[in-house]
């Protein structure tokens, strides 16, 4: 499996007004375009945190573990409509109340993401599809003991900090 370089995304302003759009692989390649995502962070009823493992073959920090549901949001898209969609390709999770957190701007050495933060709580059943490695459920301090040991991806310690958790 390998991301798709030609796919399409918006791009947008600090407030998410869309202003342009360009390729997954102009987005993505160093040039900053700033362009929107969504995040869920998934708990359970015991609090804890759901995670992905991100597989070996994504452009950006494979092997790492990161934030459930991750994904862009397409041109042409609403950031609900994107969280849904992203909810069920990643976990098959299609009935959740997701709770708007924050949104904010995301930089890395080659990128530069919008980022709409959502959290639900759900109880059902998870089933990570073949754009994942797999995931699980972690405590709090689970996430707490490993900050800092390059297993989690940047975004995912930075929101984890940000959101205080």
């Amino acid at each position: 499996m390998i991301d798709n370089n030609e796919e399409m995304f918006p791009i947008v302003d600090e407030e998410g007004n869309i202003t342009g759009a360009a390729t997954r692989g102009e987005c993505h390649n160093g040039s900053k375009l700033l362009h929107p995502v969504v995040h869920l962070h998934v708990f359970n009823e015991k609090g804890e945190l759901y995670l992905q493992k991100r597989p070996e073959w994504k452009d950006i920090q494979p092997g790492k573990w990161d934030t459930a549901v991750g994904g862009h949001i397409d041109l042409g898209e609403s950031v609900d409509i994107a969280l849904k969609r992203e909810a069920q390709e990643e976990l098959g999770i299609s009935e959740f109340t997701p709770e708007r957190l924050i949104h904010y701007v995301f930089e890395s050495d080659r990128e530069k993401e919008l980022v709409f933060c959502f959290k639900t709580t759900y109880n059902e059943t998870i089933s990570p599809s073949e754009e994942l490695d797999g995931g699980k459920f972690w405590s709090i301090e689970e996430i707490k003991a490993n900050l800092g040991n390059n297993i989690f991806t940047p975004n995912f310690e930075n929101e984890f900090k940000k959101l205080g958790f």
